[in-house]
Order: C-alpha cells, then structure tokens, then sequence
C-alpha cells in the first residue's frame, strides 16, 4: 500500500464522513463558516449542487439545503452570500514550481517582450540602477514569440554582443519561458569560464557562431555553468521572500493546494520552516528532486521526520527531456525545422530505472518529466517494467506535460494507470509555433491530445507550470475547454476537454493524482474546507466571458485566506 499522507485530525474526519448530503451528528454546535445563496458544485455525486455548506475546524461538517444549514449559524459563524457566484472544490495546481514562481516575481519580467531589443533595454535600464557586479535576472523570453528575428542571429536566436554592450561591469542571465534554457552576457560567460574551449556536457549544449565562440545561449544541462558561478553569491539569500509572494500569488488565484514539480531537500526544509512561521498560506504535495545517491541516503530520513500542516512529499521528480521551444524535447524523428537535431534525452534511461526502484522501495510517486513523443515511449516503457513487478499495487506514477505523444502511446497511460499531468495553457500560449517544430501531421496527431487521453480511460491532471506560465487556473481552464490561441484561432479544436473534465483536472482529479482524494478535491462532508469562490459560473457561463472570471474568495481549512 503507496503512502496516504494526513493529519490525526484528517483520519478522525473521515470516521464520521458520509456520503448523504447532510449536517454531521453534533448539528447544535455553531459552523465557524457558511456558505450559500449561489451555486455550489461539489462534485460529489449524491448532492452535485446544493443549497449550502459548512464547515467547523476547517472540515466540512454539512451540505444540503440552506433550511438544514441555517441552524448551524451562530453568532461567530462567518457567513458568505454567494451573490450569482460559483463555489467550487479548491484549485489544486496540479504541475508548478513554487519557489521558481516567488523567485520570478523578483526578476525582470521577460514576458511581454516582442523583440530581442525590447529586452536589451530592459537590461540597460536594470543595469543603470543596479550597483556595479550585482547579478541582473530575467525570466519570460520566448524566441518564438518575438515579432522580428534578431539581428544577428544563430537558429533563430540572437547573439550576445548588445547584451553585453549595455550591461559591461554585470552578469546577466535570462531564463527562456520554459526554463530550459538561458541566455547570457560576456561578464555571466567570464565568470563561469565559458568560452570557445567549453565542452557541451552530456544532455546539453552552448550554441555557437561559425568561429565556435558561444552565443550566450545555454541549453538544458548546459545552464548548470551559470548556476555553478551563482552559487554562493545572490542565489538563495532571498527564499523566505520568495515563499511569500509565491504563497500571495496562488491565494490571489485562487489555489489552496499546489503540487510542487521539484523541490530539493534544502528548499523542502524552507519550505517546512516557512510553514511553522505562519508564512505559506497553500498546502503543497512536493516531488523530491535530488540526485540518486542523496534520495537513497536521505529520502527516508525526510519521510519520516514530523510533516509540517502544508508540506508533504508524495513523489520523487525527474527530468528525460527538455522543452519544444528551445528545441530540447526529445522527439522519434527529427524536428521539421531543424532535420538534424531531435533533442537532448537529460537523464540517462539507467538512471531513470534506478530512481524508479528509489520510489518503490520508499513507496512514493515516480513524477518524470517527458515532452517529446520518445520521451513519453521511453518513461511509458521504464514504467511498465516497474509495473509488471507489482500488478495489483496502486501506483499512480505520473508523466509530467504528455506534451506530445505517438498515437500508438495515447492508449498506454490507461493501461498501465500513469497519470497525464498536463498543462492546457502551454497549448494556447505554444500554439502558434507547434506545427513549425513537428509539422502538421505529428502536431495533429499528438500534440495536446487530452480528449483522446480521457476517451481512452487515462486521468488527467491540469497544472500550468508556473513561472513558465501564469499560475492563474482561470486562462488555464480557458485553454483546456476552448484551445483558443490569443489570434482567435483554435488548436485542433477536437482535443479540448468539457468543463466538467478541465475542472475535474483542476479539483477532483488533481487530488487523486497525489493520493488526496480522501482529503480533498470534492466539496464533502468530512474533507478539507478548502473553496474557492468565483464572480461567475464558468460550468455555464458563455465561453467567451470565462476570463472576465475572478476570484472572490479563497478558503482554505474554512478559513477565508484571500478575499477580492
């Protein structure tokens, strides 16, 4: 039996859990919350709508008509009027970087950039303001999104020298949006001893010029160099700030739980103590991301230390490829735009099957993630190995975006029982380029491919992969029912997912996905009072004003932690 993670107060609940719609037995104590006078979807099949709810002690203790919940209201009791609103299960982020999110709301936001220039005089102006040798950070930039192709240029991306230019006595580094690769100026490259002599480490490369000096692009291992000269200097000196904005932005959002794609033991242990200081204000599950010999030495010891209330590890994270945008996916044939490249496998396949044994001997969830069509094959065919030893046990491991996927594969995530952990958002915001990369047979038959996913039995998890997008469920539940692209277009619109299935990915399914369905996930008696509370009705509304949505309430364990 795989680890359920919960609280005494958790186990005790779920005794007294029903599946009726009803107050629990002590209906003479006053709720500490109330809800009613909207909609309500649970997602709890005996009462999918109901009148009211309430909690006490942060677990729900009724659903059901508001004449069975009015006598619950005491005179303490917090009672919120719905007003045509729509209260729904927590959002729970199903695939995000929580410390990556808080550490990219202290950098120059790249994002918004339509060209190469627009970035460099981002850069000066930091640059201009910042003392001299202090690190400038960026994070955003996406080549493909420019609306010109700078000038120098190396397969479609720039060179270092106006970069450089502006920013003489700084080092700079600026993550592309999928943060699989970066850029850099000459003082970051002279710091690190990057120059012509550089060899590409294994899983990653250093683009060059026809004279072979490096551009100033790193590419998926190749970004260790930078961190290596960071190390030691800025980085890590400002995590606790980082939680704060993090924990901020996903209350903001809406977002009472986050499954966090990749956190080491060091920042588990910030996390931790952010927890007992009151500072992090969602629960997060977290995959573990060391490398093997650290897991098999200390993943047991970190198990079994006492968890904090909001932080729990259920898996164990690993990466096989890169990202499409920066070419790192790792793809069965080559990329139509580039007839020799097909990407970087990052974790040798020996490796990914000695984690797999780590994560059944400590009993947690193998979370890998695979972009590219052979990235997929291969983790499905890892997977099925270490599934074939134990048929009957309740794994859940999970591939981390599915991205893009043979047509032969679609039907293995059911078969075998892997979670599809997808980001609906990636869709619309990639769109445009996809077919450029693939080409248009490959992008139709398996680029985003959530209806065929679901069709064939497979769970689906929807996350947006924060920083790499914005943590905002409301755009991502967009993407997942519509797949429209920001010119109005739509991504092979036959993949989209219902509303019912895209919010099912973001509560119910999500929860189930890290084995917290006992816990949350559905608005039940006897769960978490974990709710967010929307200004409309996106299981109804028009398709056109679900991003007019907002957040109007946040509650997490019946406590009101954001309010619009």
């Amino acid at each position: 039996m795989f680890r359920v993670f919960g609280s005494l107060l958790l186990a005790m609940s779920m005794v007294i859990m029903n599946a009726c719609s009803t107050p629990t037995s002590d209906s003479t104590v006053p709720a500490d919350l109330v809800i009613w006078g909207g909609t309500i979807f649970t997602f709890n099949e005996s009462d999918l709508t109901p009148e009211a709810l309430a909690a006490r002690d942060g677990i729900i203790v009724a659903v059901g008509s508001r004449a069975s919940i009015e006598p619950l209201v005491g005179p303490e009791t917090e009672v919120i009027e719905l007003d045509r609103g729509l209260a729904i299960p927590g959002f729970i982020e199903a695939h995000a970087h929580f410390i990556g999110l808080g550490d990219s709301m202290i950098q120059l936001d790249l994002r918004s950039a339509s060209s190469w220039d627009d970035i460099v005089d981002m850069v000066a102006a930091a640059a201009a303001d910042a003392e001299p040798g202090q690190w400038i950070r960026g994070r955003g930039w996406h080549q493909d999104k420019w609306n010109e192709i700078p000038q120098p240029e190396i397969e479609g991306f720039p060179v270092h020298d106006s970069l450089s230019a502006v920013s003489p006595e700084h080092p700079v580094v600026l993550t592309h949006a999928s943060g699989h690769a970066v850029f850099v100026n000459a003082e970051a490259m002279r710091r690190a001893g990057i120059d012509a002599s550089t060899a590409d480490p294994p899983g990653g490369d250093l683009l060059r010029d026809a004279a072979g000096q490096p551009t100033g692009l790193l590419r998926e291992t190749a970004e260790g160099l930078i961190n290596e000269a960071r190390a030691g200097d800025d980085e890590g000196s400002e995590v606790r700030r980082m939680i704060r904005l993090a924990s901020r932005e996903c209350l903001a959002k809406g977002i009472t739980s986050f499954q966090d794609a990749g956190s080491s033991f060091v920042m588990i242990d910030a996390l931790r103590d952010a927890d007992r200081d009151g500072d992090l204000g969602v629960r997060l599950w977290v995959m573990a991301m060391d490398d093997n010999d650290t897991l098999r030495s200390r993943l047991g010891e970190y198990l079994d230390k006492e968890e904090t209330d909001n932080v729990r590890i259920g898996g164990i994270k690993r990466w096989l490829d890169g990202a499409l945008g920066s070419r790192g996916a790792w793809l069965l044939e080559p990329y139509s735009d580039a007839p020799d490249d097909v990407g970087f496998n990052i974790v040798p396949v020996d490796d990914l099957r000695e984690v797999a044994a780590i994560a059944r001997e400590h009993e947690v969830q193998l979370c890998v993630h695979a972009i590219g069509d052979k990235a997929n094959r291969v983790t499905l065919d890892v997977f099925a190995e270490f599934y074939s030893e134990a048929p009957d046990a309740d794994l859940r491991w999970r591939i981390e975006h599915a991205q893009h996927l043979h047509p032969d594969d679609i039907s293995r995530f059911a078969e075998l029982g892997v979670v599809a952990s997808v980001q609906p958002v990636h869709c619309t915001s990639d769109g445009p380029w996809v077919p450029e990369r693939l080409g248009e047979q490959r992008s139709y038959e398996g680029a985003y491919v959530w209806r065929a996913l679901v069709d064939s039995g497979a769970v689906l998890a929807s996350g947006t992969d924060a920083p790499v997008e914005d943590v905002d469920p409301i755009p991502n539940f967009h993407a997942a029912v519509t797949r429209q692209m920001n010119d109005g277009e739509a991504f092979y619109p036959e993949q989209a997912l219902t509303r019912i299935e895209a919010l099912a990915a973001m509560t119910r399914d999500a929860a189930w996905a890290a084995f917290e369905e006992q816990e949350k996930g559905t608005l039940t008696v006897g769960k978490l009072a974990d709710i967010t509370v929307l200004s409309k009705d996106i299981l109804t509304i028009p398709a056109g004003e679900i991003l007019e949505t907002e957040v109007v309430y946040t509650i997490v364990g019946g406590r009101v932690a954001y309010q619009r």
